[in-house]
């Protein structure tokens, strides 16, 4: 049938994913760095896809392609919520390296740090939980009672070289990368601001594109939260910066 549905340029592509992420319906996929529109039936020609693309590589065209099939798309999701669901074992249960725990540190060890040289206290790790990546995170656990949220590009680890004293000391460090994790952190972030008492939110991202996809998905769990959090988002430049 001749419908609208959108056209992906490749040459314009440069592989950031978040198209991918956009579609609801999952009919995007990143192949060999590209975005390709993989499921022509999947995609509905609305276009959530078009204002997340940095380089205005996404389009819309009328042309000869299959009906949207909404049912496929509906079959598609649940699928892939089970999986999602199989995969996330509950506290302790599954590896253990993934079970949730407060971490205690020791308080001479912390004291010492604080009132040493800044370069003495930067060897001190300032991660208060384990675990700390985004899909492996309980939504519900102890150390969520009162805390501010450090939710965090894996990258800004490696670029900023004072990220545990300047942003990890005091909070709970959520850490993630949307470009690489399948799915969407907005919904369980949601499920985290509002099944527990956080103080605030503060989002840690890469200058890089991809990021956003981040960004995005802590503001949207904000904002489904229903709660009113003070919040801020800093970003890290590639060579290390704090970027106005």
């Amino acid at each position: 049938m001749l419908r609208q549905i959108i056209h992906i340029d490749e040459e314009k592509c440069n592989g950031c994913g978040l198209c991918a992420k956009a579609c609801h319906e999952g009919a995007i996929d990143i192949v060999d760095g590209k975005a390709k529109l993989m499921r022509e039936h999947f995609c509905d020609g609305l276009g959530d896809c078009l204002p997340g693309c940095p380089t205005g590589a996404i389009t819309f065209e009328k042309r000869e392609a299959p009906a949207y099939d909404e049912a496929a798309v509906k079959a598609a999701q649940s699928a892939k919520k089970a999986a999602s669901a199989t995969m996330m074992p509950p506290m302790g249960m599954g590896c253990p390296g993934s079970r949730a725990m407060q971490l205690k540190k020791s308080e001479v060890t912390e004291s010492q740090a604080d009132n040493q040289p800044m370069t003495s206290a930067r060897s001190v790790s300032r991660l208060n939980q384990w675990p700390c990546q985004i899909k492996l995170l309980p939504t519900q656990a102890p150390f969520y009672d009162g805390a501010k949220l450090l939710i965090a590009a894996d990258c800004t680890a490696y670029a900023y070289a004072n990220v545990h004293e300047d942003f990890m000391k005091g909070k709970i460090t959520l850490i993630g990368c949307p470009k690489l994790d399948e799915g969407d952190y907005s919904e369980k972030l949601t499920e985290i601001i509002s099944n527990n008492d956080i103080k605030s939110v503060t989002i840690l991202r890469m200058e890089v594109p991809c990021c956003g996809g981040l960004q995005r998905a802590a503001e949207t769990a904000l904002k489904n939260s229903g709660k009113f959090l003070p919040w801020q988002v800093v970003t890290i430049s590639r060579d290390g910066r704090i970027l106005e």
